[in-house]
């Protein structure tokens, strides 16, 4: 099941006050969950645009905290700048990324538009999807005339917010609606004639006549003409065609493209179909990627353990689980060591604790690897089973079969029991040497330690029962061994718990 995620890239007008949009994107970046992507800012503009993803229950609430930050740091009556604007927080948009649908965003952003306007007494626009009216279904219908054409505008019934009050005050209104994906792209022309850019931009926007899923506008950025645009769907006119059609245009009036930027991100589908325009690669494939290949192995790789465990396979069980306890004890004593590592207070210990940490890391590596090998094992021992048993040639070599996996599946647990009890004797000295304020993280290591040793040793005995006397006895004698270590390990967690914490260890 995919993960439930909602995109929002919200446009705040500030850029020149860098102290301001820090406050805001910190207001946004403290609600949990809530992972920060991008800022874009443009002095000349005076804009910003932060995207963030997370999921529903989240982003709602970055979104108002940002906007909160916003309309007090933010008076439109002292701003300026290039890009229009009738708010402090301009324009929120919601985007569907991932387990969500369009429907679920403009139900989050009505629910938001109606807490700005009652909390923070913000005149509410809602556009795209969410919109309640089709005259403001485009932004640039809300937007026209600005925070300075707002205040009279604002008045009239037509133009009645969807909610909150109809009057703008210093923080103006909020436009929030719901959209598919879209791409801002700018192109600079060689050129400070800014009309040109505007008869360009004319010729490339759908609404006067050009390409769908374009809208442009013509500013002057930077002392350079620029074609301003959203490009609504990069599925349907990709950025090639768009770029393309502004150099014909520029040539029309003599000026060249002097560069292009990004506002925000793009999509890998809309820069290789860029890619596939440009260098003629119809046959090209995405996975001929090199990244997208990494990526998908590495992903291959890491599929989520626990997932994996849960799922109706007996493989991984037991075992394997046993060995990602271990590992888990391994990292924290990794983790305690390096919080250890470079602190004035443990100068004495240092190098101590970089071989513990080199010891931990070492030990983390064989643990992780036994979780593969334990379900390995196990395949092993059903594969055997499975073997045919027709004559006697063939029921002898499926006993062999079945006692050589089911020796080797004992043996995988075995070593692991023993790699467990090395991770609790590490977690006593980083409980003797290591930080003080990670001394619990040292003892939960042990506990997890323990828990390994225990759940392989169960799994030792369970491939024990039909196995030679000998090789049991074996067995049972490394498992005391195992046993005696960790009792001893753990009574020594227990006293420096009392002595450097001043509290017992559980059980």
């Amino acid at each position: 099941m995919k993960p439930e995620l909602i995109t929002c890239i919200p446009n705040f007008s500030e850029a020149r006050r860098p102290e301001v949009v820090s406050v805001i994107k910190t207001a946004i970046s403290n609600i949990p969950n809530v992972l920060i992507l991008d800022q874009h800012s443009d002095l000349d503009h005076n804009r910003t645009v932060i995207t963030f993803v997370g999921p529903p229950e989240s982003i709602a609430e970055a979104a108002f905290s940002g906007i909160k930050v916003a309309a007090r740091l933010i008076n439109l009556d002292q701003h300026t700048g290039q890009h229009p604007r009738i708010g402090a927080a301009d324009v929120i948009p919601f985007v569907p990324f991932s387990g969500v649908s369009l429907e679920d965003c403009v139900t989050i952003a009505k629910n938001l538009g109606e807490r700005v306007a009652e909390e923070l007494n913000i005149p509410v626009y809602l556009y795209e999807e969410a919109a309640s009216d089709p005259g403001r279904v485009n932004l640039e219908n809300i937007r026209r005339g600005e925070f300075e054409g707002l205040k009279t505008k604002i008045k009239e019934p037509e133009w009645k917010p969807d909610y909150g009050p109809s009057e703008a005050g210093t923080a103006g209104a909020c436009v929030i609606g719901a959209r598919k994906p879209l791409l801002a792209f700018n192109v600079y022309l060689a050129t400070d004639d800014v009309s040109i850019a505007k008869k360009i931009s004319k010729a490339v926007r759908f609404s006067s006549g050009g390409l769908r899923h374009v809208k442009a506008l013509g500013l002057l950025v930077d002392g350079l003409a620029q074609v301003s645009m959203n490009l609504t769907d990069t599925t349907r006119t990709p950025v090639a065609r768009v770029v393309e059609l502004i150099r014909r245009e520029a040539a029309r009036y003599g000026v060249q493209i002097h560069h292009s930027e990004l506002v925000g991100l793009i999509s890998q589908d809309a820069l290789i179909d860029a890619a596939r325009w440009y260098m003629q690669l119809d046959q090209f494939e995405p996975d001929q990627l090199l990244e997208s290949r990494i990526f998908a192995a590495v992903q291959e790789q890491n599929k989520d353990f626990l997932e994996e465990v849960a799922s109706d396979s007996p493989a991984p069980g037991g075992g394997s689980a046993s060995a990602y306890a271990g590992a888990l004890a391994a990292a924290l004593t990794g983790m305690v060591s390096r919080l250890t590592i470079g602190r004035k207070k443990y100068a004495e210990v240092e190098e101590e604790m970089k071989l513990l940490a080199k010891d931990s890391d070492q030990l983390r590596a064989e643990l992780k690897a036994a979780v593969q090998k334990d379900t390995d094992a196990f395949l092993q021992v059903m594969q055997a089973y499975r073997l045919p048993k027709e004559t006697e040639k063939e029921k002898k070599l499926r006993s062999e079969r079945i006692t050589s996996a089911t020796i080797l599946a004992g043996e995988v647990p075995l070593e692991t029991a023993e790699l467990a009890v090395k991770a609790m004797e590490l977690s006593v000295k980083a409980a003797e040497s290591g930080n003080q304020n990670a001394i619990s993280d040292s003892a939960a290591a042990c506990a997890l330690g323990r828990a390994a040793l225990t759940a392989a040793s169960l799994n030792v005995q369970i491939n024990a029962s039909e196995l030679p006397e000998e090789v049991v006895n074996k067995w049972n004698s490394h498992l005391e061994t195992f046993q005696k270590r960790a009792l001893k390990a753990e009574s020594k967690i227990r006293d420096l718990l009392k002595e450097r914490a001043g509290f017992d260890y559980p059980g």
